[in-house]
């Protein structure tokens, strides 16, 4: 069977004209400073843009960093909105907080003027990310070539990240991050999908999958959905860096999706993302990686270091399914904004444009697991 399809377009901007505006920006926070070595990340991110360079100054707070730049409006963007002072409010207080490896963030410019759009500079950490084109599953990456040992230990490293943040910040001190709107932050973070889901599709073709994964969601509805923590939001290994010879965390990265929910908001999103590849490399005639990541070891883990036992995982890694369908529906729809895929023209057509629509029917059936 064919290879997946190359990676979707993502911005109408180029790195080399970033760089020379964003170094004549610094030069009004480090007067003199140089921006060298500028480059993009080839592997992961589909939504906010990053940048990655060093800096020549003898007064630098740091040489090696990365810039998160809100979606290039021109660009069809993944999501209507991009808030970087919230992320950067998130990374601040994630670590000040926990002892997750967050990156030290630096400089944040709310004026879309110096780059087209709002961003923030953080430290770069230097190490290895499991890649998203081609997925870690597939054959030809570190990850893939790692001794079931070694993904072992990169597994339950990166399960104690989120029971770490989950466990040590403040819940209340996320509670800024709860959707307007009323009932619980569940409630309130369902309804807030049922918002970007209709954004997604005004004007054009509806997802009738998708609207059944809403209308499967209200059967599955928590009889206690239980407190709500602050969530990392992309909670997922190809957000993390792991050290550059070996398999612990070096930095948690993306947070532009952190909410106030519950732990199994996250813990279901961790869950269903690796399914998503597995699945997808799977029906690309490939074994994958089988035994790593699993749901049955990642819940039994997660109450084994928070004394939280997972509860309801059937709706929580449903309504992962559907968030990632939206968001997948949204990138084909980008896709074909580009023209680099047809657009639908009926409903069928548009859940056809959903990768994993096969699983996530799957799941509203209650025929996944």
């Amino acid at each position: 069977m064919a290879a997946p399809a190359p990676r979707p377009r993502t911005s109408t901007r180029e790195p080399e004209e970033l760089g020379r505006r964003l170094e004549a920006w610094l030069d009004t926070q480090l007067p003199g400073a140089k921006v060298t070595g500028v480059r993009v990340p080839g592997a992961n991110g589909m939504s906010s843009e990053t940048l990655l360079f060093d800096i020549e100054h003898p007064d630098t707070p740091v040489r090696a960093c990365a810039l998160r730049l809100a979606a290039d409006p021109a660009a069809y963007t993944v999501f209507p909105t991009y808030d970087m002072p919230r992320q950067h409010r998130v990374m601040s207080l994630v670590a000040a907080h926990t002892d997750l490896p967050v990156p030290r963030v630096l400089w944040l410019e709310q004026d879309p003027g110096p780059l087209g759009a709002p961003f923030f500079v953080m430290a770069r950490a230097e190490g290895r990310v499991p890649p998203d084109v081609m997925p870690y599953t597939y054959e030809g990456n570190w990850l893939h070539a790692a001794s079931g040992s070694e993904r072992a230990a990169l597994q339950e490293a990166s399960i104690s990240l989120l029971a770490r943040l989950h466990d040590q910040f403040p819940a209340e001190r996320a509670e800024f991050l709860l959707p307007e709107g009323t009932g619980s932050p569940l409630r309130r973070h369902v309804d807030a999908q049922r918002a970007y889901y209709a954004w997604v599709v005004e004007g054009l073709a509806p997802s009738p999958l998708l609207e059944r994964a809403f209308d499967r969601l209200e059967e599955l509805w928590p009889a206690d959905e239980g407190p709500a923590v602050l969530n990392w939001g992309d909670a997922r290994i190809g957000n993390v860096v792991y050290q550059a010879d070996g398999f612990e965390p070096v930095a948690v990265l993306d947070w532009e999706m952190a909410a106030y929910a519950p732990r199994e908001v996250d813990l279901g999103w961790t869950v269903y993302l690796h399914r998503f590849f597995q699945d997808l490399t799977v029906g690309f005639g490939q074994s994958g990686l089988p035994d790593f990541l699993r749901r049955a070891d990642l819940e039994r883990r997660y109450a084994e270091l928070t004394g939280h036992t997972p509860r309801d995982m059937e709706f929580h890694t449903l309504y992962a399914a559907l968030r990632h369908g939206i968001v997948m529906l949204r990138i084909a729809y980008r896709q074909a904004y580009f023209g680099e895929v047809a657009v639908p023209v009926n409903a069928e057509e548009a859940d056809g444009l959903i990768l994993h629509h096969a699983s996530l029917r799957a799941m509203v059936q209650g025929t996944y697991w």
